[in-house]
């Protein structure tokens, strides 16, 4: 080859060897620093702790004292102390009682023997009370202490406290059984009036008799004794006619004449 051909042939890589050369510069550079990256690439930064907020202070060992010893409570007033109570005693076996005497059939008491005891007084027993009826008639009105009548007299309803017997005038009325008179009197509402005290808790009263009567205040009667005669002396039952008007309390309070006559 001759002179010129060589120096264009040089003339051509001359000028591409630079540019390669500088290719192969780039590249390295890159390399280079790709890896100088990775290297050197920065730990992440930590936020400061604020001044503001203190560490906390390590724990201290706390001791506790002794605990002191309990003292007594001394008041300074004084106590005054009373005199006890003394009580029964609940628990004691509560006495005995005493035995009943025990009689015979004529009344005698008897010791433990059956034995009679000779000093001792016999028991006399009450005599039954004869109960008689005060009246022999028509009973033209019922007792009727808690329920309401018709009243012929009145033309009203009422409760009747006894019996009403109609008889002829006259005719004698006598004492239901023995006892003291307690009263003699003129009632305003049922006129003559005889009150007879039986002292066993029973009294009768006979209403409506004629003014003139057998008996006075204080009189001691037998059963059957009369006490005076059917009238018609009470106002409040007038429309009966000759009638009487018996009642009988116990302790009191009104009971039905019918009981107390055995009816």
């Amino acid at each position: 080859m001759d002179n010129r051909g060589k120096r264009q042939a040089a003339s051509i890589f001359g000028g591409m060897g630079f540019y390669i050369a500088l290719l192969v510069c780039v590249v390295a550079a890159g390399v280079v620093g790709y890896f100088a990256l990775l290297k050197d690439d920065p730990k992440p930064v930590e936020d400061p702790i604020p001044s503001s907020v203190s560490e906390p202070e390590p724990p201290q060992s706390v001791i506790a004292p002794d605990p002191e010893p309990a003292r007594p409570v001394i008041n300074e007033a004084p106590v005054i102390v009373e005199n006890p109570t003394v009580r029964p005693i609940l628990d004691e076996a509560p006495e005995e009682p005493e035995e009943l005497p025990v009689f015979d059939s004529e009344g005698i008491p008897l010791n433990e023997d059956d034995a009679p005891v000779m000093d001792a007084e016999p028991i006399e027993a009450e005599e039954p009370m004869i109960v008689v009826s005060p009246l022999a008639g028509e009973t033209v009105a019922a007792f009727s202490a808690g329920q309401l009548t018709y009243d012929a007299t009145l033309g009203d309803w009422r409760t009747h406290d006894g019996v009403d017997i109609r008889a002829e005038a006259g005719t004698p009325v006598v004492s239901a059984a023995a006892g003291t008179v307690s009263a003699v009197e003129e009632d305003g509402r049922m006129g003559t009036t005889v009150t007879v005290d039986h002292h066993n808790g029973y009294v009768t009263t006979y209403a409506s008799l004629q003014p003139e009567t057998g008996v006075l205040k204080g009189d001691e009667i037998a059963a059957g004794a009369v006490l005076g005669a059917v009238g018609n002396t009470s106002l409040t039952e007038a429309g009966w006619g000759a009638h009487l008007h018996f009642s009988v309390s116990k302790d009191g309070e009104l009971v039905d004449p019918a009981e107390f006559l055995g009816e």
